[in-house]
This record gives structure tokens, sequence and C-alpha cells, in this order.
């Protein structure tokens, strides 16, 4: 049965990560990312209700006066903390006109309320925390290849780190696109995603490994290899991804505003940690080990060209 010759066309997959990449760092530099209130700050609602409200109503009564992602914690809660008599809001910085538009809502749909607190608060998550976000990534990185490059070799390790490079870029390109609002959660779904996406592509680099000990000689199809290495572990990386996809799906559909686009991350970096897996890491790795291999034959044929 003659298979779809997946390292071979991945001219093919270099162009299309490079196009969705390309069009996001366009984006990105024209229009830039949604950030949430845990970035740019906001306005801080403290209001006490005469009787209890719930939190789902507050927030409807929020999304219908304000655009964005809207933080809603009920101060001394019952029932699992759905609803209180203390509501404390946090949400973007609001206009005098907003301000009003959503306290006259709250007095006609949820009754009389006390306001406690109201004031304009400044970014939880500064620059500072940002650089070394990025600085831990850059670490983490450098770790994986060393670690990959003592286990198996440099150009799979290189090969990695590059894919996890086009993860990262990718799920930041479709944010930007998209203008889907970045909190401090989605920190958290570009980590779990880079774990992912190396755990999956470990295995196709383990799968690699052992052919290369026993099937493959010097001259051999290094693309034939790592079609088979892909073929042989793609069942499992596609159970895999489906299981965790639909998952993330149940939980973008119904985990409520909170979780929506944190979950859309989870999605997008899933699916395309997946695919870099298998249509980057292992194309990369090919690319870079006929490269080398080239190298190694003109130098070992310049002395031959020397002595003639």
């Amino acid at each position: 049965m003659n298979r779809f010759d997946i390292v071979g066309h991945r001219k093919i997959w270099y162009i299309f990560s490079s196009t969705i990449i390309i069009a996001g760092l366009i984006c990105m530099f024209t229009k830039g990312f949604n950030l949430g209130i845990d970035f740019t700050g906001g306005t801080l609602l403290n209001l006490e209700f005469e009787e209890p409200v719930d939190i789902n109503d507050v927030r409807t009564i929020m999304n219908d006066y304000v655009a964005g992602n809207t933080q809603i914690q009920m101060a001394g809660a019952q029932n699992d903390s759905v609803t209180a008599q203390n509501v404390m809001i946090r949400t973007r910085d609001l206009s005098q006109q907003e301000r009003e538009n959503v306290l006259q809502g709250f007095k006609e749909k949820l009754g009389d309320y006390k306001i406690l607190r109201e004031e304009k608060v400044g970014a939880t998550i500064g620059s500072e925390l940002i650089m070394k976000a990025v600085w831990a990534a850059l670490i983490s990185w450098l770790l994986i290849i060393i670690y990959i490059s003592y286990r198996f070799e440099f150009k799979f390790g290189l090969a990695a780190v590059l894919a996890l490079v086009h993860d990262t870029l990718v799920v930041l390109s479709v944010f930007s696109l998209t203008q889907k609002e970045i909190d401090s959660s989605f920190i958290a779904a570009i980590l779990t995603v880079v774990g992912y996406s190396v755990t999956d592509t470990i295995v196709i680099f383990d799968r690699i490994r052992e052919n290369l000990k026993l099937h493959f000689k010097r001259g051999g199809d290094i693309e034939a290899l790592a079609n088979r290495s892909i073929y042989q572990t793609l069942t499992r990386s596609i159970y895999t991804v489906t299981t965790i996809l639909v998952t993330t799906i149940a939980l973008y559909i119904f985990g409520g505003d909170t979780t929506r686009d944190f979950a859309f991350a989870l999605m997008v970096g899933f699916a395309f940690g997946s695919y870099s897996s298998i249509f980057t890491a292992t194309p990369l790795w090919v690319t870079f080990r006929e490269y080398s291999e080239r190298r190694q034959a003109k130098k070992r044929m310049k002395p031959r060209v020397a002595k003639q």
C-alpha cells in the first residue's frame, strides 16, 4: 500500500506554516493584541446588594454594557460561590457614561445596592513579569535542546525547539488576527501547549532513533525512514490529540466566558502542536540531516580532487 509521502512534501508544510506566521507577525505589528485587564489595568467596583444576586446575572449585565472580559468575585458567597450580596467586579477602564449605564443596569435588574468601593486599578502583570516569562521560555528551550541532544542528537533538539517556536508564534498569530483577549491565563495556555507539543515530538523522534539503529544503513533513504516512523506513531498521535481536543472543545463550549479564551488558546495550540510534531519537527530533522550529509560528502570529495 502506497502511503502519502509526508516528509517528501515538506516544502508545502513549510510554506503553510510560514504563511500563517508571517500574516500573524504583520498583524502583531499593525493591530497588536487585545490585552486584558491583567495587562492594562481597569476599573474596580465593589457593590453590596440588598438581596443576594447570582454571578451569572451579574456577568450578563456586564456583557450587555461592557465589551471584553470581566472578573467577578462573589464575597462571602453561598451555594458554591454562585450567589452573594457583596460583589467585586474588575473590568477594563470605564468611561463615565459606561459606568453610569452599568450601575443603572444593576439597579433595574438586580435591585438596590450600595457602592462600597470604586477606583481605577493598575495592571497585575507588569512588563518586568512579562520579560521574566520570556526569559523562562528561552531558557526552557535551551534546556530542551541540551536534553534532547544528550538523549538523541543536536539536530533532533534543534528541530524540536523550532517546532515549539512555531507553535508559540501560531497561537500568538491567531490571537492577533482574531483579536481575542489575552490575559494571565494565556501564559498558562502557552506553557501547556509547549509541554504537550514537545512530548508528542519526542515520541516520533524516539521511533526514528529506534529505526535508525535497526533498519538504517549508510546511504539509505532517510526520508523513507522518517515517513515510516511517523506512520508507526500516527495512530497514537491521532488518539491523543483527538481526546485532548474533545475535552478542550467541551471546556470552550460549556466552561463559560471566563475560560473561553483560555480554552481557545489550548485548542489552537494542541491542534498545531500535533501538526508541528509530524509536519514541522520531523521534516526539519530530515532537512538538517540531509544538509549535514551533503557537507560531509563535499569534505570527503575535496582530498580526491586535490590529488587529481
